[in-house]
């Protein structure tokens, strides 16, 4: 298998070729069955909507949003939100960590979530939440990242197609860490 190639930028600003693609990589995502937050069918409208409310958060500096690029183009992505209540300067959540089927299994995702540390390092956040659908890939990446396993809630949501699902809390504790001390993605 060849090496996977493929860049990490953090996006300040949302142009509509990146709304187009992010769109993209959401419907692949939904499609293969990621409750992510929509329900069957998703439609292209609807994910180019998402995508436009999330440019205003991310123009206003209330969420970082970060973009995994291979020669087709977005790939992957995930987002730190920083708009949180004054009482929790000090943490973010982890919302969206999404890779394109085409991407899988390559070190997107990994990458991705190092790079979002490393954000949120910057940012000044020492204490990152995240919820993933119980014992999916994704609850497992986190674990081998080294996020702490809070605990599940039964019947949390709905798959895509319909059918419940528990999801898993994770955080991770940033408090020792340098921008030095991470890996790069």
């Amino acid at each position: 298998m060849n090496a996977a190639h493929f860049t990490i930028r953090r996006l300040t600003s949302l142009e509509p070729g990146h709304i187009e693609q992010l769109a993209d990589v959401l419907l692949d995502c939904v499609s293969g069955g990621a409750s992510v937050g929509f329900m069957q069918p998703l439609t292209h409208e609807r994910a180019l909507a998402f995508w436009r409310r999330i440019a205003e958060g991310v123009m206003h500096g209330h969420r970082v949003l970060l973009v995994a690029e291979d020669a087709h183009g977005i790939c992957g992505t995930v987002q730190l939100v920083l708009d949180l209540p004054e009482n929790q300067p000090h943490r973010a959540d982890l919302v969206k960590m999404l890779v394109h089927s085409r991407s899988r299994r390559q070190g997107v995702g990994a990458a991705l979530m190092r790079a979002a540390e490393l954000e949120a390092v910057r940012a000044g956040r020492t204490l990152l939440v995240l919820d993933a659908v119980t014992d999916g890939d994704a609850t497992r990446l986190y674990q081998r990242l080294g996020w702490i396993r809070v605990g599940d809630i039964p019947r949390f949501a709905l798959f895509p197609e319909g059918g419940l699902c528990s999801t898993t809390y994770f955080y991770r504790d940033l408090s020792a860490v340098t921008d030095t001390s991470l890996p790069r993605p």
